[in-house]
């Protein structure tokens, strides 16, 4: 009836499908290395530069003519600087969360303990993996296990059957596409945190508590194989949260190293067009001033083009993970509306 995708009644597992985008545009955003992405940048700028320049016949004599390129490039020049600086405090932003006293320290330990233990008795192991990716498709597997004790402990007869066999069908075909993606998945990649958005928990966890809410005639072994459900699915919804949040500063500590690499030759070819280029020159006449002045200011740009690649992947992840737990922001038709007694409330 279903697929890992979604059919007509129920939410999509995936990303892709869920953001309503296309997939072109959700694999630049979210899937391309970010090198290629910058790289990619890169030309589309020198490209557009060239173009534009090539195109406008006035373009060379007026870049011969005036200071025109000196004052292009003292602001490139003051705007890497200013680049460098963010830097320093993006560093500042992602080693605030390690730094702290002892104290602070030890209640972090604490908590990062209690949450293992609780995955380990979730999961029935004795410890609970250590790799972001296993620890994800351990929970994810024990929520395919759990839904399909569900849906063997409901009879066909029963009012809730029809629902329990949606909920539970989608959760199963999710949990093995999703676990077959996590498998061999290495955390500081992509690959870990995509996967674990294409779980599609928050969805799972509304529909259980719609029908523990609205088929109380459930047996003491189906309404236990529900809740044990439910706790495996709210367990998920922090672990991916903690470890996007991690994945995060991972990212920064990437992007603060990319935007330092990107500025070495940014602000070298910043002073060397100011101090030593000359529009009129051997070298502007012989490979021509447009082409020159082009790819000196596409390199110039070049930390703002990986600031732009990191943050975009970085933006667009927050925007599909706002929320944690049931709270669907996005528009869709197919989720039930709940009814209530609105006079039940005003009364009160």
């Amino acid at each position: 009836m279903t697929d890992a995708d979604g059919g007509d009644d129920r939410p999509s597992d995936r990303l892709r499908a869920r953001a309503a985008e296309s997939r072109t545009k959700l694999w630049l955003l979210l899937e391309a290395d970010r090198r290629l992405v910058v790289a990619g940048l890169f030309v589309g700028v020198f490209v557009v530069l060239l173009v534009v320049g090539m195109a406008l016949p006035t373009a060379a004599d007026k870049l011969r003519a005036g200071d025109s390129v000196g004052t292009l490039f003292q602001g490139f020049l003051t705007a890497t600087i200013t680049g460098v600086t963010l830097v320093l405090t993006l560093n500042q932003l992602v080693l605030s969360q390690e730094l702290g006293a002892v104290g602070d320290q030890r209640e972090r330990m604490a908590g990062a303990l209690e949450f293992r233990e609780d995955a380990a008795e979730l999961i029935e192991a004795p410890v609970s993996p250590a790799r972001p990716s296993q620890f994800l498709r351990a929970l994810v597997q024990m929520a395919g296990r759990r839904a399909r004790n569900l849906q063997s402990a409901v009879d066909e007869e029963h009012p809730a059957h029809a629902a329990v066999v949606d909920l539970t069908e989608s959760l199963i075909g999710n949990a093995e596409s999703v676990t077959d993606d996590l498998d061999g998945a290495q955390f500081g990649e992509f690959d870990v945190l995509s996967a674990a958005l294409n779980f599609n928990y928050s969805w799972k966890i509304f529909t259980a508590q719609r029908i523990r809410a609205d088929h109380d005639s459930l047996d003491d072994e189906a309404a236990a194989a529900l809740d044990s459900l439910v706790d495996t699915l709210e367990l998920f919804g922090p672990a991916r949260e903690h470890f996007k949040t991690l994945y995060f500063q991972w990212e920064l500590i990437n992007l603060s190293r990319g935007i330092l690499a990107a500025a070495l030759p940014a602000l070298f070819v910043a002073v060397c067009m100011i101090a030593f280029f000359d529009p009129a020159g051997v070298t502007a006449r012989s490979l021509g001033v447009v082409p020159v002045v082009a790819l000196a200011s596409t390199v110039a740009v070049l930390p703002f083009l990986v600031l732009l690649a990191y943050v975009l992947r970085i933006a667009t992840v927050t925007k599909h993970t706002l929320s944690i737990g049931p709270f669907i922001l996005r528009e869709t038709d197919q989720v039930e509306e709940v009814e209530w007694n609105e006079d039940d409330i005003e009364s009160r």
